[in-house]
């Protein structure tokens, strides 16, 4: 049974979500479709790599991902089709895909668009490519091989050698604030010394939790999530409400100096003594 999973920007107020499934299962009657999610920012391109990696490897080879995340920025003219570790991705050429692979796939094709097609035909066409490589097992069928995209890269947290410094990747339904270091890179960069994580000038929290319950309620907490990134909380609280932070967002990055205080509430740092 083909799977395909569907992760949008679009929200599920309207009929769209629902329309665009139906052209698939039109065509592909035996087609399993899962929702990711339907709420990402559009502006947040780590946030959709971090949401879409950590989704996409629990699934099969041979899924399809469908990804509709800022797709009107600019005039379409195309969606890429890409395979990657034997899945494909289908998304915009705007440097998501990169984001979500951290690498540019050897495997990619387009499929074309007039500029005056709206989504659902967009979407149509989408659904008729994903159909032709189910039933031939060709990328190619799809669309004509691509090599020139648009390519962005994932935020890495900046090491010093005392400190390191993350930028908030996402925040969840519950304020709970994910940050861009990995399990693994805070234990080599710590070396075995004490730290402190550092975020909203004097906030500081000196200790990795387990889970949320090695706190006393409405005490801050960090630790490591089923993700492996570093999550800082508040036990039954809202940690971004209450401490004023936000996730990243590439429109202020492109601000500059001129967001440079809400800049400092997107990071966190930690130092090792």
């Amino acid at each position: 049974m083909p799977i395909l999973t569907l992760t949008t920007d679009i929200g599920q107020r309207d009929y769209l979500v629902g329309a665009i499934k139906g052209q698939f299962v039109n065509l592909m009657p035996t087609l399993n479709i899962c929702d990711i999610t339907h709420y990402l920012s559009q502006t947040n391109f780590p946030q959709a790599a971090y949401t879409c990696n950590n989704a996409f490897k629990f699934y099969p080879a041979g899924s399809f991902h469908l990804l509709i995340v800022n797709l009107f920025e600019s005039s379409v003219k195309y969606m890429l089709v890409a395979k990657y570790r034997d899945q494909f991705i289908i998304c915009p050429d705007n440097g998501l895909l990169t984001m979500i692979t951290g690498t540019k796939p050897a495997e990619m094709v387009a499929i074309s668009f007039d500029k005056k097609n709206t989504l659902l035909e967009m979407t149509q066409m989408v659904a008729e490519a994903v159909a032709k490589i189910h039933a031939t097992g060709n990328l190619l069928a799809a669309g004509p091989a691509i090599t020139n995209i648009e390519e962005k890269y994932p935020l890495r947290a900046t090491l010093g050698p005392d400190w390191m410094e993350g930028q908030i990747l996402f925040i969840d339904n519950f304020e709970n604030v994910v940050i861009n270091i990995t399990k693994e890179e805070f234990i080599e960069q710590r070396n075995g010394r004490s730290f402190k994580i550092v975020f909203k000038r004097n906030e500081i929290i000196d200790v990795i939790s387990d889970n949320y319950t090695s706190v006393s309620e409405s005490e801050k907490l960090a630790w490591f999530n089923s993700a492996g990134y570093l999550e800082i909380a508040l036990r039954n609280g809202n940690m971004a409400g209450l401490f004023g932070l936000q996730g990243f967002n590439e429109q202020m990055q492109q601000a500059g100096s001129t967001m440079e205080n809400k800049w400092f509430y997107q990071t966190v740092r930690i130092f090792f003594e």
